[in-house]
């Protein structure tokens, strides 16, 4: 990412790094508030910590109330779980937990995968309500840091903050008179890329098997049908207007083309394949290096 006098609030959040970058430094309690914000988004949706509404769900079914996030939240889920025939659900969790990537981050897997239940089975999703017949592992890590993203966008805007740029590991937003040039890293090579994005007023996510991998050959992304990591796409780039739906797309055109993808939704898109091929959408605003 490119860009001069821009002053960098840098922190910890929900389990990755995060950089918030203003012309003018944060108010000491702007600061303060978004860190309380991103701690009771994670005190509501994370699955790492026993004291969340999710650590609840998992131990016993029953009608919880979450956030008023929730209200979008759900039926983004839904829509994508439709397109997808079932593989990107927002129970993945437990077949995650299977493969090893448990709150205890043991790294080792259980047993052999574990396809997610059927949502229509399981669970009832209506606004900020959800109702569990049984104990699931909720999981909204597709969408979970892009949601996250906008909360902490809107309350930028709010608090007057004119021109800035929200750096979650890689999940951007940018707001302001002037486009920033953002890299899209070598899905095999960290060091290296593979184009360049001048990202103008729109959140650009992204998705790779190689950010959260261990062992022989297991990553995050899981297709719910199989409680297996998908073997095709290898990394995926999705712009749209909110992070919260680049950040689901991202992880959607690991199941499905985005041609299909985008006759729902609004967006450009890439995807790098394992054989080396990609494919993008024809209005992408990237530049691919030859």
């Amino acid at each position: 990412m490119s860009g001069t006098d821009w002053e960098g609030f840098a922190f910890q959040g929900i389990g990755t790094d995060w950089e918030i970058s203003t012309h003018l430094p944060l108010t000491a309690a702007l600061r303060e508030s978004l860190l309380d914000h991103i701690e009771r988004f994670d005190a509501a949706w994370s699955r790492f910590r026993a004291d969340s509404l999710v650590a609840a769900m998992a131990r016993a079914p029953g009608r919880y109330r979450f956030p008023d996030e929730a209200a979008a939240l759900g039926p983004l889920y839904s829509t994508l779980y439709g397109l997808t025939d079932g593989a990107m659900t927002p129970l993945i969790g437990s077949s995650l937990e299977r493969l090893g990537y448990d709150p205890a981050y043991s790294l080792r897997p259980a047993g052999p995968p574990l396809p997610a239940p059927a949502w229509e089975s399981v669970l009832s999703w209506s606004g900020t309500s959800l109702t569990a017949s049984e104990p699931v592992v909720l999981d909204i890590g597709a969408a979970g840091k892009g949601l996250l993203v906008d909360l902490l966008a809107a309350e930028l805007e709010g608090a007057g903050t004119g021109s800035f740029i929200i750096d979650a590991s890689g999940d951007l937003l940018v707001r302001g008179p002037d486009p920033v040039s953002v890299a899209l890293e070598h899905p095999y090579n960290p060091a290296q890329a593979i184009g360049v994005v001048e990202l103008d007023g729109r959140a650009l996510c992204a998705s790779a098997a190689n950010r959260r991998a261990w062992g022989d050959g297991l990553h995050h992304v899981l297709d719910g049908t199989t409680g297996q990591p998908v073997r095709t796409a290898v990394a995926t780039w999705a712009l749209a207007e909110t992070a919260m739906v680049a950040d689901a797309l991202a992880t959607a055109l690991f199941f499905v083309p985005g041609a299909l993808l985008a006759d729902t939704f609004d967006f450009s898109w890439l995807t790098v394949f394992s054989d080396g091929s990609a494919t993008y959408s024809a209005e992408f605003e990237g530049k691919l290096f030859s």
